[in-house]
């Protein structure tokens, strides 16, 4: 049982040697070949996807610690490829979407496997399937991870190293490649990121031939081993003596693929499986051309013999033809299977057809947006009219009221406004009754 940690997945030879892969009878060559036709994939899909080296290298590594677990019998490479690239972006902060993945791949299998380039129709129903399957592969992996994806890249070691080694410059471009390359192999899940790191360095040192400081031993330094450098420097060797790694087919779960190669092998296989509708004409030749080949095989070749018999097979099967007819037995016409030039046409038109009236579809329903955006306006502006009216009305009763309650009291307007003169009138007079009261007391 392989536990997943941190900084704890790596695995010795004996459990590489028993992987899921050779349990299920792939051989040690195949599952090499599939590790480093799957980091292909991956390197150029990132370079397509315009994506950062560490993205790269981190699905690498996830695709490598995958199949540690599970068998390549079991899962696609191609579908697990894709799917830890599109896992690589989100955790390494770069993502991407499915549709730029999927497309990405599916474009990489036409132009790998010689097929027509086709366009990938994102509305079709091999697209949602391959959808489905990117998503559902990446909960594989995760799973298997225990959604641990923490990965540790021997390249942020490899500058480092250099600089206190005091060496060229030249020798950290040539370091930096090797440790792209290493990926392809399973070097980052059998030792640690700095001993990868170190076996690159020697690698790159010994290719320009720089000396390295041997007096104390320089890998000390950086906690690593000889023996562990040095395996390292031999798997890379290994690795550039092979060829270009080719996709070999052995999931039993049936073949997936990115493309429509499989449609396209049932329509050619049509053909082969229903040769009866041809004319008698060609029926006619192919009887006195196989006569004529037994009559040459069993008797040494005479013409006589072969006329003879060429002929009365002719007779046989035009008998054979004349009944059938008069039996009601008529042959039955196929359909035509026309080329796919033609098929590809028809469905380009059907498509431009399901666009142009998807369009027509949006834009009847933006006028009825439209329509009903302007109903709602006037009806808005009738309420504001309804409203105004009514708060005008409001203010005339309110101010009817007003008059009609100064009438009852008996107080009118006027009176109001006059008040104070009409007081100091009545004061004036009383005053000038008292003065005539005065005198007429003091005169009697």
């Amino acid at each position: 049982m392989i536990y997943t940690a941190i900084d704890n997945f790596y695995l010795s030879d004996e459990q590489l040697e028993n992987s899921p892969s050779r349990k299920d009878g792939i051989d040690k060559a195949t599952e090499t070949t599939l590790r480093i036709y799957g980091c292909d994939l991956i390197q150029e899909s990132g370079i397509l996807l315009k994506l950062p080296q560490a993205v790269m290298a981190t699905g690498q590594v996830l695709f490598h610690r995958f199949y540690c677990k599970k068998s390549f019998a079991r899962f696609n490479v191609k579908k697990v490829a894709a799917s830890c690239v599109w896992l690589a972006s989100k955790l390494e902060e770069s993502p991407r979407k499915a549709r730029q993945v999927i497309i990405v791949f599916h474009r990489m299998e036409c132009r790998r496997e010689n097929l027509p380039m086709e366009f990938l129709d994102l509305s079709s129903k091999k697209f949602a399937e391959l959808k489905v399957e990117l998503s559902r592969t990446e909960r594989h992996i995760l799973k298997e991870m225990g959604f641990v994806c923490h990965v540790e890249h021997p390249h942020k070691f490899i500058s480092n190293y250099l600089m206190t080694l005091d060496t060229p410059s030249e020798l950290r471009q040539e370091a930096w490649n090797l440790a792209n390359d290493s990926l392809r192999t399973t070097l980052c899940v059998r030792f640690k990121s700095e001993v990868v790191a170190c076996g690159v360095v020697y690698a790159a040192a010994r290719r320009f031939q720089v000396p390295l400081p041997e007096n104390p031993p320089w890998w000390r330094a950086f906690d690593a081993e000889k023996s562990g450098i040095d395996e390292v420097c031999r798997v890379l060797a290994h690795l550039y003596n092979l060829p270009k790694a080719q996709y070999i087919s052995i999931c039993k779960d049936g073949e997936f693929s990115f493309s429509n190669k499989s449609s396209d092998s049932q329509s050619q296989a049509i053909p082969k499986e229903n040769p009866q509708a041809t004319s008698p004409t060609n029926n006619d030749a192919t009887v006195t051309k196989s006569a004529v080949a037994t009559v040459t095989v069993e008797s040494g070749g005479s013409k006589g013999a072969i006329l003879k018999v060429a002929l009365d097979k002719l007779k046989e099967s035009r008998k054979s033809d004349d009944e059938l007819k008069t039996s009601g037995g008529e042959a039955r016409e196929e359909p035509i299977l026309r080329p796919k030039t033609e098929q590809r046409t028809e469905a380009s038109g059907d498509r431009s057809k399901d666009r142009e009236r998807d369009r027509d579809r949006d834009r009847d329903r933006e006028r009825e947006r439209d329509r009903m955006k302007g109903q709602d306006r006037d009806r808005g502006r009738e309420l504001d009219r309804e409203r105004e009216q009514e708060e005008a009305e409001r203010d005339r009763d309110k101010s009817k009221d007003r008059g009609h309650r100064s009438k009852d009291r008996g107080y009118p307007e006027k009176s109001r406004h006059h008040s104070s003169r009409d007081r100091n009138y009545h004061s004036s007079l009383y005053s000038s009754r008292e003065k005539d009261r005065h005198r007429h007391h003091s005169y009697s």
